[in-house]
């Protein structure tokens, strides 16, 4: 069985003058490997886990979704917002890609055909190829509200089963148009667009986090961005401070981890669990959470694969009251008959359904 272990972190000032360096406030996707290494972290994840099968069959789909990814790259074609526009959002501290706002290109049906057709000789009969099925018969309009559903939070009509799917398809399409918004960027300047007010939510599409991940590289040691549901794009925002309210307290934040509940040695408890490679950062002040993956503990960490395979850390921090600020896409929960509040699709559960 598993428990969680509370570490008290140091405060945000401290980490930020241990770190020096000049931290780059934004990182960009990169084409060739973006979903490659998180088919490669799942296969590793997979190994003994009890969620094996779901975690294997996530990594097929995003062989599938780097596929797609690279044809976009190859083909073009779809619509990128221009120099002026992004200009005009950067001014207005919106961010350009802002899933929540229509129309978006849809490019995405194509992409979503190409992935169901990868995925349908991995599956046997049951609930996942039944969402295939779905899939590959569905109109426009279905695939359209579908989209909605996912993208604005309210779950109303969402068909859970095919979500990930569907999910998988418009990360690949919010994922190449922010890969050639960075591409663009002018020569000399530090990064295209603005940051916006709210450092919650991706400033690239306006999407909430699905983790946050600490990396290192050049002259910086450990900093912490928060990595994007829905386009890949992370943004930096110091650690020991919570994603969802600010509070920056190292009497309010702290770390909580997985760790045996039969040990009963608090200290090496607590010393494990400082050493974690992922984490529960939760706040005290606003009650809510989002995980940290410590990739500069493990060079193969990636968020969004991290994330599925800890699911367990989310129902014991779940348990002590503290809510889900991020989201993963690929692994909803949720009653879509009822769910009709734009609180969005914030929380993990076990997949419904074999894969």
């Amino acid at each position: 069985m598993s428990t969680t272990a509370t570490v008290r972190v140091m405060s945000a000032e401290e980490i930020a003058s241990r770190a020096g360096g000049s931290t780059p406030p934004l990182r960009w996707p990169e084409r060739s490997t973006h979903f490659a290494e998180r088919a490669m972290r799942l296969r590793q994840l997979a190994n003994g886990h009890a969620m094996a099968d779901f975690l294997v069959f996530m990594a097929r789909l995003a062989d599938a979704q780097q596929a797609a990814l690279a044809r976009l790259g190859r083909e073009g074609g779809v619509a990128v917002p221009d120099a002026a526009a992004i200009d005009e959002a950067s001014r207005a501290g919106r961010p350009p890609l802002a899933a929540a706002e229509g129309p978006r290109d849809r490019a995405w049906h194509a992409v979503l055909r190409e992935v169901v057709a990868a995925m349908r000789p991995h599956v046997g009969a049951g609930p996942a190829a039944d969402a295939l099925a779905r899939l590959a018969a569905a109109d426009e309009i279905f695939l359209e509200r579908q989209a909605d559903a996912l993208l604005t939070g309210v779950m109303a009509g969402l068909d859970l089963a095919a979500a990930p799917i569907v999910a998988a398809a418009l990360q690949v399409l919010w994922t190449h148009q922010a890969i050639e918004i960075g591409n663009a960027a002018r020569p000399g300047a530090t990064q295209p667009i603005g940051l916006i007010d709210d450092t919650g939510v991706c400033p690239c599409c306006g999407t909430r986090p699905v983790a946050s991940i600490t990396r290192s590289g050049g002259d910086t040691t450990g900093q912490r961005y928060l990595h994007c549901a829905l386009c890949g794009t992370e943004w930096h925002v110091p650690r020991g401070r919570c994603t969802h309210c600010g509070e920056a307290s190292a009497t309010k934040v702290a770390y909580q981890a997985l760790d045996r509940s039969d040990v009963v040695d608090d200290e090496d408890v607590a010393a494990r669990a400082a050493k974690a490679v992922i984490q529960a950062e939760t706040c005290d002040a606003c009650g809510h959470y989002l995980k940290i993956v410590h990739g500069d503990r493990d060079a193969m960490a990636e968020p969004v694969a991290d994330d599925l395979a800890s699911i367990t850390l989310d129902l014991l921090v779940a348990e002590t009251g503290k809510e889900r600020h991020g989201v993963n896409l690929m692994l909803l929960f949720g009653d879509p008959d009822h769910a009709d509040e734009p609180d969005g699709p914030g929380g993990t559960a076990p997949p419904a359904g074999g894969h």
